[in-house]
């Protein structure tokens, strides 16, 4: 079983200025004249942990890292002006006009999983290789799901705690009871819709309880950007097409891709990623038979490490 990359600190930090309100935090670490990746956290809104620098040999990758808009250590935090699908998308592509990087790979879960195949899609002659993690399509069916009704009947007592901020009479729309108050001038409420969306979220994205995913979820700066990011995404659909992605997916054609997925991710439910996996012959599925959605657990982390090995292995050598 493969584990994590022993612990590395940025050779390099950024605060990049993609307009006139949002300055994004960005850092470099491992072998400058390696393999460029970018890694795209999940949320949106959820930001970026050390950990993430780990799924990378330092000795092969050129890894980047950044928080995208008002998420991490991004400026203004939790921001939802100017913060839409396509804005995620460009800045990616300006950090890689800053960084002098002309083809990289992309490395993303769960939302990141999103916005790495939408830039994917946008930007095909960039990208060198997709390793993904916990597909979200951000399709209709996976925000009711998630937070209306199917997840809930997994989790009922989590799912009480996660209702409990709202009114009886409003939660037959979950999603719209919480975007009002998380977009509310009565900040009380507001950071008590916070907590309880973040940990409903934290709470269901392992398959066995994991202590230290439930404390980042819970914490009150990653609490507040991920529900507000979050809710904002959702009720304007993510800012997508209708299956975008899908319809999308014959623009990765040539490009190699792994998709790792557990058996038992109930905030992604599989589904997606099967269905992705069709549409795209290059890519690879693995399914993690006992795992659920978070990257942290021991099988998702095997096969990762795994995927940034061999896809290091396929492309060898790439100048940035």
């Amino acid at each position: 079983m493969l584990k994590l990359f022993p612990s590395i600190k940025p050779y390099a930090m950024h605060r990049i200025k993609v307009d006139s309100l949002h300055e994004l935090y960005v850092e470099e670490c491992g072998n400058e004249k390696g393999l460029p990746v970018l890694f795209l956290h999940g949320g949106p809104g959820a930001g970026c942990e050390g950990y993430h620098r780990r799924f990378f040999d330092p000795n092969v990758y050129r890894i980047v890292l950044y928080d995208q808009r008002g998420a991490g250590q991004s400026t203004p935090h939790a921001c939802l002006e100017r913060n839409t699908t396509p804005h995620l998308t460009e800045d990616i592509e300006k950090i890689r006009e800053l960084l002098g990087i002309n083809r990289w790979v992309l490395f993303g879960g769960s939302w990141g999983s999103t916005l790495a195949l939408v830039y994917a899609e946008t930007h095909s002659d960039r990208v060198l290789g997709l390793i993904l993690r916990g597909i979200f399509l951000c399709r209709p069916w996976e925000i009711h799901w998630f937070y209306q009704e199917g997840a809930n009947r997994l989790f009922p007592d989590y799912w009480q705690d996660f209702i409990a901020p709202i009114p009886e009479h409003e939660r037959h729309n979950l999603l719209a009871a919480y975007y009002r108050r998380l977009t509310g001038e009565d900040e009380i409420a507001r950071m008590a819709c916070a907590k309880a969306w973040s940990l409903w979220e934290g709470r269901t994205a392992t398959l066995l309880p994991n202590k230290h995913v439930v404390d980042f979820f819970g914490s009150p700066h990653t609490a507040l950007s991920l529900a507000r990011i979050e809710a904002h995404y959702f009720v304007n659909r993510s800012f997508l097409e209708t299956d975008q992605i899908l319809r999308n997916a014959h623009r990765l054609s040539g490009i190699p891709g792994t998709i790792v997925h557990g058996r038992h991710d109930t905030v992604c439910p599989i589904q997606s990623a099967w269905e992705l996996a069709q549409a795209w012959p290059e890519a690879t599925l693995e399914i993690i038979r006992d795992a659920g959605h978070a990257a942290v657990e021991p099988g998702i982390i095997n096969a990762l490490v795994r995927a940034t090995t061999k896809m290091a292995d396929q492309l060898g050598p790439q100048v940035s």
